[in-house]
């Protein structure tokens, strides 16, 4: 009898459901019916630390290739607060290095980005048998092409935009779209040019305000009644960029408004008359049932984990390299974000068709 552990991690996404349907169908087929256990660790890793688990049965995981959100529960456990013990004073590596040993898994999947991912390289190097499995909307885990809920989140952010289209263009107004993508700006650039947004900032490319202007004052000398931008929550000002590490986070800190994106739209309102609205679609990024493509994609890596486990392959991050879904080991993605490269083909043919990114 083969005993699998199984979590999810961090921000909720909208595959995450999909991807354990296919770990365990995969198992399923594998090992046999009957052949597995699988015990669900509720709310993360926090699951995990305090023993709180379900074990599942097949029919628990029917019905959940297109229901979005996860059904164990997740949250947010930060890796550099690892080595810091619960509020309760409970050591939280120790903790769930007990709880795995005490249910003799063999192996523990974990669905999460990359904190949960560091995490699991972690716990890998502490002698248990992990598999990891690409959940963000960010999609900057390194070391695969893509991750599953990014699709899902594009999807959303364009439909946002298709809609501020219309408003905007009634009302002559410019609108500041603020996407989510943590630090990186991968939801921002496809769903930017997917939405034919005029202005698109990124947080790998730091803009200049002067730029923005001037974008907006060539749509309306070309007649224009509205102009579209799309902005990462991270994106920063040339200016801040050139700061020093500690300097530029004090700056950030400083802002006196809500989000980058209204500190956008009040520079753009001193420098013109225009009607200038903010538009953040938010949590709506992450909700929802899932897309065709993330089912697919999630249905792969579900099965691709499964086999990583029958051939006792641990350590492992299960990717998508060049559309082959594969493994690297956890050690060379654990740390590591992957930015939009500044010489990314799609921003250069985004500035062929006269997209602006501030730089």
């Amino acid at each position: 009898m083969k005993k699998i552990g199984m979590l999810t991690s961090g921000g909720d996404c909208q595959a995450l459901n999909a991807t354990m349907r296919g770990v365990a169908k995969g198992l399923e087929n594998l090992f046999g019916i009957g052949e597995v256990e699988i015990y669900g660790f509720k709310d993360g890793y926090k699951g995990l630390i305090y023993g709180n688990y379900q074990k599942m049965k097949p029919m628990d995981f029917t019905g959940l290739l297109n229901k979005g959100g996860t059904i164990l529960g997740t949250s947010r456990m930060p890796f550099k607060m690892m080595d810091v013990p619960t509020d309760d004073g409970v050591e939280k590596v120790p903790a769930m290095i007990k709880t795995y040993k005490k249910l003799d898994l063999d192996c523990l999947v974990v669905l999460g980005g990359n904190g949960s991912q560091k995490t699991a390289h972690l716990l890998s190097q502490n002698g248990l048998n992990v598999v990891g499995l690409p959940k963000t909307i960010d999609n900057d885990i390194w070391g695969t092409d893509v991750t599953f809920g990014f699709q899902n989140a594009v999807d959303v952010a364009t439909h946002a935009i298709d809609c501020i289209y219309t408003t905007a263009e009634s009302h002559s107004r410019v609108f500041v779209v603020e996407i989510m993508g943590h630090k990186v700006g991968w939801i921002t650039l496809y769903a930017g040019i997917a939405g034919g947004a005029d202005v698109i900032l990124l947080p790998e490319v730091p803009y200049d305000m002067k730029k923005v202007y001037k974008a907006i004052e060539k749509r309306t000398k070309q007649g224009k009644r509205f102009t579209i931008i799309c902005v990462a929550e991270g994106a920063i000002p040339k200016e801040v960029a050139k700061l020093p590490k500690k300097e530029r986070k004090e700056a950030i800190a400083a802002l006196q408004h809500p989000s980058i994106g209204y500190e956008i739209a009040d520079q753009i309102r001193a420098k013109f008359s225009a009607d200038v609205r903010v538009a953040i679609p938010g949590h709506t990024q992450r909700g929802g049932s899932p897309d065709a493509y993330d089912r697919f994609i999630s249905s792969r890596f579900g099965a691709k984990a499964a086999e990583l486990i029958r051939d006792r392959d641990f350590g492992k991050l299960v990717v998508m390299l060049n559309g082959q879904v594969t493994a690297i080991p956890l050690e060379e993605t654990a740390g590591k974000l992957k930015y939009v490269d500044v010489d990314n083909q799609a921003i250069q043919e985004a500035k062929t068709l006269g997209i602006c990114f501030g730089d």
